[in-house]
């Protein structure tokens, strides 16, 4: 069976397309109304869309089958792959404003998206392990079309979208690492996403607003590197700002310079390339800059144990370099860093991962080697900042090859 569809960005009826009822895959992208508006890193070349690049985007889109509970999830539901429940939702999101309007459809943008009309918990309480409603259930969900591996679902606080995310077993530290890396950045003066931990069931879940409006797109790093095509001896840090430059994104330096940074302070894991992004106007498509830096809790040894957080080791990184001190290479101006503002940053630690609740997965062990080896990389960064010349021409050293998030080793689902 196939689906006809348009497929929309906002109002603006992008292309016809053909999805396999049976998958969810794009079969065939027909006539073609708007190339301009397809996805970034989605080529039209003599009137005919790159299908293979359009699956990618559509498969990036839906929930990744490594995701913490989606297995359960689907059982339940009685669907056979993610991809299906972007069908059921129209591929509705609220990063961005594309969706699919099926054909003979009298739905519109205005009635159906989730950014200011009511959207359905179903989709998260099942996610969130919830057994499936016995009464009519509803898919009309932006959780059909959350990214990453950690256990999150979308809720409406106070008429507001709100992102609630959990952490991975046994510490399910990264809702505290969020509070922490939001309260460096408040210190550096990076524009950033705040974030608050809130707690369920004796759980710590991460809590912020959805930032990206309806009238805007967020353009993940991995679709502006889409756009060009990458030669051997370029560097992935490089490529990435040759891609900035020929779109016309300005300001990916000194962005790259604070992000950098700020994932050294923290030893993050897993900035890979859909965990930043660029801003854009959906109707104009007029790029607006840099997105604030989010999702920043695979961090602060967040997996590891006391002994391996303060030696250091075993830390990988993301998204240029495989190592932080050869990231840390790229940074060509340390200037904008108030050291003076991270000396409380032992307090802020102590404070969040002491706070009532935390007993259960932090002990003083393991709280006093996260705070050493925060302190250990401070010190370290402000001697390089005195000694370090600007980033030289990068070389493909160490380069981060695939874009592949953190594989989270889930403990059977507990206080749920």
């Amino acid at each position: 069976m196939k689906l006809k569809c348009a497929f929309m960005h906002k109002r603006i009826a992008v292309a016809e397309l053909e999805l396999d009822d049976a998958t969810g895959m794009i079969q065939k992208v027909n006539t073609i109304y708007a190339p301009e508006h397809f996805p970034v890193g989605v080529t039209v070349k003599r009137g005919v869309a790159d299908r293979a690049a359009f699956n990618e985007w559509w498969t990036d889109r839906s929930i990744p089958a490594s995701r913490s509970g989606i297995r359960e999830a689907l059982e339940t539901l009685e669907i056979a792959n993610t991809k299906m429940l972007l069908v059921r939702c129209y591929g509705l999101s609220l990063s961005d404003q594309y969706w699919i309007c099926p054909e003979g459809s009298d739905l519109t943008w205005d009635t159906i998206n989730f950014f200011y009309n009511d959207f359905s918990e179903d989709i998260g309480d099942v996610l969130f392990g919830a057994a499936k409603k016995t009464d009519a259930f509803n898919f009309s969900s932006p959780d059909n079309t959350s990214d990453g591996n950690l256990k999150k679902r979308w809720k409406i606080i106070n008429g507001k979208r709100y992102l609630v995310k959990g952490g991975s077993s046994p510490f399910r530290q990264q809702p505290l690492n969020e509070v922490i890396a939001s309260g460096i950045m408040d210190r550096l003066g990076i524009p950033h996403i705040p974030y608050q931990v809130v707690w369920e069931q004796g759980v710590p879940y991460s809590l912020c607003k959805d930032f990206v409006t309806e009238d805007l797109d967020l353009v993940p790093a991995w679709r502006i590197l889409k756009t060009q095509k990458k030669s051997n001896h370029v560097s992935v840090y490089q490529h990435f700002i040759d891609c900035c430059r020929e779109l016309g994104i300005d300001g990916a330096v000194p962005f790259l310079d604070r992000m950098i940074v700020l994932d050294y302070l923290i030893a993050n894991e897993d900035r890979h390339f859909n965990n930043f992004g660029v801003l854009r106007e959906a109707e104009t498509l007029k790029w607006i800059g840099f997105a604030p830096i989010y999702d920043s809790g695979s961090s602060l040894g967040y997996d590891k144990m006391p002994a391996q957080i303060r030696s250091g080791q075993d830390i990988t990184c993301k998204p240029f370099k495989k190592h932080h001190e050869e990231q840390l290479k790229l940074v060509s101006d340390f200037s904008w860093i108030d050291f003076e503002r991270l000396k409380d940053v032992d307090s802020l630690i102590e404070e969040v991962l002491t706070a009532e609740g935390t007993e259960a997965y932090m002990d003083e062990t393991r709280v006093q080697a996260i705070k050493e080896s925060a302190r250990r990389r401070t010190d370290h960064l402000s001697r390089l900042a005195k000694t370090q010349m600007p980033a030289q021409e990068d070389s493909t050293n160490d380069d981060v090859q695939e874009n592949i998030a953190a594989a989270y080793h889930f403990a059977k689902p507990d206080h749920q």
